[in-house]
């Protein structure tokens, strides 16, 4: 028996600058997100969660919490991005030109800015991306430069499956 190791990510020497990474899935944003969100922040704006108060502003409805949006948005890109890194170092420019209702699904895809060795740490680089998040309806709903430092292939931790090498071993 053969066991085929999944995608594990990207190390520093993958990324090249120029490259973009269409993020491989969508998430539809709930009503439970929402308020999940605002109590796990103890954001207090009405607008997030009080449907008559939210009747009343332009929007007519709830807004999503932007700091959820932000999360989703650097979630759906660890996959492609982060699955290796050291440490994120910091979120810059997050823009919001469209706001989020629940209901919508947000995609999202990063272009890779540039990528340096880093100056004291030879075991990682650092990467620095802009992530675009959109709607269904092709609507860019917030945009984000993210830098972080990852891991070079031969310094990275290596990830072994002890369990399933024990489980594997007692069906032989």
């Amino acid at each position: 028996m053969t066991v085929k190791d999944g995608w594990n990510g990207r190390f520093y020497e993958d990324f090249e600058e120029g490259d973009i990474y269409p993020h491989p899935l969508g998430r539809t944003v709930t009503k439970t997100d929402n308020i999940y969100m605002t109590l796990l922040t103890q954001n207090t704006n009405p607008i997030h969660f009080d449907d008559y108060y939210s009747e009343q502003t332009e929007f007519g409805k709830p807004l999503i919490d932007s700091t959820f949006t932000v999360a989703l948005v650097t979630g759906q890109s660890v996959t492609d991005l982060s699955q290796n890194a050291m440490a994120n170092l910091g979120w810059d420019e997050i823009r919001l030109p469209k706001p989020v209702f629940e209901g919508d699904t947000i995609y999202s895809y990063s272009e890779v800015l540039d990528k340096r060795e880093s100056n004291s740490r030879p075991n990682v680089g650092i990467v620095n991306v802009k992530t675009s998040g959109y709607n269904q309806r092709g609507e860019i709903v917030i945009t984000f430069k993210r830098t972080f430092m990852i891991y070079k292939k031969e310094h990275a931790p290596k990830k072994e499956n002890i369990l399933l090498n024990k489980v594997l071993e007692s069906q032989e």
